[in-house]
């Protein structure tokens, strides 16, 4: 009797496992997700570099150009510095980086014995936001580097972009797939 219950436990189980064991195609749903926080229409960043032409850092503001679907960058002047079109941003994604501050650089240095370790833990964080672009109009793709004071307003102004943009969402960042062509029968 306890061979067959075995056997017929084993047959359950070996069938099951087959059924389960069949690929199976994923669905891509893109996602949709507002913002929690929207941007403002302008707030202030840091540009760090990456747009050819303009070399220098500086501190400036960042406004979203609602009709001319655009990013665009006004230097400390208030003078417009450059714009990127919606359509050439091809990823955004936050990016974050812990550096010794000043002053735990001045500590480390002070000749006393154990300053030097106090400076080892003085450490700040720095945010970024990192656009990858591809601009057709001038043949040229680039990476650029805003640095934003705070983490809030570096997502909400990823979130902003990234939904004011029509790309997808992967985690923190946004990206805009690659067009497949289609061929016609």
């Amino acid at each position: 009797m306890n061979k067959i219950l075995f056997a017929l436990a084993l047959s359950l189980f070996a069938g099951a496992s087959y059924v389960a064991a069949q690929p199976r195609i994923v669905e891509k749903k893109p996602q949709t997700t507002q913002p929690a926080t929207l941007a403002q229409i302008s707030f202030k960043a840091k540009y760090e570099g990456g747009m050819f032409g303009f070399s220098e850092k500086e501190i400036g503001t960042l406004k979203f150009d609602g009709n001319n679907y655009r990013l665009v960058f006004f230097g400390k002047d208030n003078k417009e510095m450059f714009g990127i079109p919606y359509d050439a941003i091809q990823v955004i994604y936050p990016q974050s980086k812990t550096v010794q501050s000043t002053g735990g650089k001045v500590m480390e240095r002070v000749p006393l014995p154990g300053a030097g370790i106090a400076g080892v833990f003085m450490k700040n964080k720095t945010r970024y936001m990192v656009i990858n672009f591809d601009d057709p109009e001038v043949n040229a793709k680039g990476t650029i580097n805003f640095k934003f004071d705070n983490q809030e307003m570096l997502n909400s102004a990823i979130q902003t972009l990234g939904s004011k943009a029509e790309m997808q969402q992967r985690g923190d960042a946004f990206y805009r797939p690659k067009k497949t062509p289609t061929s016609e029968l």
